[in-house]
């Protein structure tokens, strides 16, 4: 959520970042609302203070020797109850209003950092660096990942399909256990490297995925239960961003890293026909998620670190990779700042997503009112909140099924990954 106060001191600021962001937003109509708001704010507080000081006149003059059934008395309890009728008649406006506003603030992106490129759509995204061009796989006749899996007997999608429907997997013998391989070893990288396991709630409420954005603008990317205020996590960003929801937490306390095996859960409402064979677009998938909860003056760099802990991962497995900077036409939505890892995958020729990790600043943190107190310091501030995958997991799988594929048509395993696999091929 926006600074409301930033908004209303600075509006050309505010209008020339949400420009260079993909979409059409208008906050002209939310500084009327803050307009009003504030003249109620000012009416109410004129007529607590004449409310008060006919209290003291009534009070003075009774002392002094007037009676109740004196005529002076008499109006000046007259006035008084006006005022009562009065700010009777304002509290509900004012509560419609800060409603009001309120909807608004919420239906605002994150404004872009000052270092985001500035661009229209991804096409002018930029490519910071590139990892791995060596490991590509050279030898001829690559398949894609799904039909590695299907003669490896590793996936099956038909029965999925039967249980559920279109966009669900189920993997079977040693793709199961490859893809447990990859969890553990993705959680044992992360933890060494400083992250609190979390094992979060895979049920939230509205209130939780308000706080992290997801609520109300992708109400149709998410799975909801009907009878209950409940829904599947898109992400472990959101319950593991919401332990900390409405609390301040002692300065000492930050940073805080986690890291969160969860199953994820998303509709991916408006894509269909995109990916409808194999890992990369499903709507159940596995992911180890990196949370923080930092400082604000930390989180640039808080941010550079939780990248190279996402490429670490990539780097392990020898899978190649790039990383590109989203420019403001491309950030998500509660985003400031965004890097993507994307992973070669030698049967497309291409790179695709497999991570992406973004700086929020202070916009989630304002929506779920986490913040922080220096001790002997007056007030709170809020923290700032950082996450992005370390890594999807299906999509890593299939990164592994295509860069390892042998001519023969086994696939290699990872050094890495032999312990958990007791096996160096499929």
């Amino acid at each position: 959520m926006l600074d409301l106060k930033l908004i209303r001191e600075n509006p050309d600021l505010v209008r020339e970042k949400l420009a260079t962001r993909n979409g059409s937003y208008d906050i002209q109509p939310l500084l009327q609302l803050d307009e009003q708001r504030r003249s109620l704010e000012q009416e109410r507080s004129q007529l607590q203070a004449r409310g008060n000081e006919i209290g003291k006149l009534v009070g003075q003059k009774m002392k002094s020797g007037s009676k109740p059934d004196d005529a002076e008395i008499q109006a000046l309890k007259d006035e008084g109850n006006q005022v009562k009728a009065k700010l009777s008649d304002l509290e509900p406006q004012e509560k419609e209003l800060k409603a009001q506003i309120e909807e608004r603030l919420l239906e605002l992106p994150n404004l872009p950092s000052d270092t985001t490129p500035i661009g229209k759509n991804e096409t002018e995204n930029v490519e910071v660096r590139r990892w791995g061009d060596e490991y590509k796989p050279q030898h001829p006749g690559l398949l894609p990942h799904w039909e590695i899996a299907e003669k490896l007997g590793i996936l099956n999608t038909e029965r999925a399909t039967k249980l559920a429907q279109a966009r669900f997997i189920a993997l079977l013998g040693t793709g199961a256990a490859l893809e447990r391989a990859l969890i553990s070893f993705m959680l044992d990288r992360q933890t060494a490297a400083g992250y609190l396991e979390v094992l979060p709630p895979l049920l939230v409420n509205t209130q939780s995925l308000t706080a992290t954005g997801q609520l109300p603008k992708f109400a149709e990317e998410s799975f909801q239960c009907k009878d209950d205020d409940l829904w599947l996590i898109p992400t472990a960003e959101v319950p593991v961003t919401n332990l900390y929801r409405d609390e301040i937490l002692a300065a000492e306390e930050l940073p805080i890293h986690h890291c969160a095996y969860t199953p994820c859960f998303r509709r991916e409402a408006g894509s269909y026909g995109r990916d409808t064979r194999g890992l990369i677009r499903l709507h159940q998938f596995n992911k180890v998620e990196l949370v923080k909860l930092v400082r604000p003056e930390t989180s640039e760099q808080e941010h550079q670190t939780l990248v190279q802990n996402a490429e670490a991962i990539l780097q392990a497995l020898k899978l190649p990779y790039r990383v590109i900077e989203l420019c403001t036409g491309d950030i998500g939505f509660g985003a400031a700042k965004c890097y993507d890892l994307e992973v070669w995958l030698p049967s497309a020729e291409t790179y695709r997503e497999i991570s992406s990790c973004s700086n929020f600043g202070d916009f989630q943190a304002r929506r779920g009112n986490i913040r922080f107190k220096e001790a002997g310091k007056k007030g709170t501030e809020f923290v700032h909140t950082l996450n992005g995958s370390g890594l999807a997991v299906g999509r890593t799988m299939a990164a592994v099924l295509e860069n390892y594929q042998q001519p023969n048509g086994t696939v290699s395993i990872p050094e890495v990954l032999q312990p958990f696999l007791g096996r160096s091929v499929l």
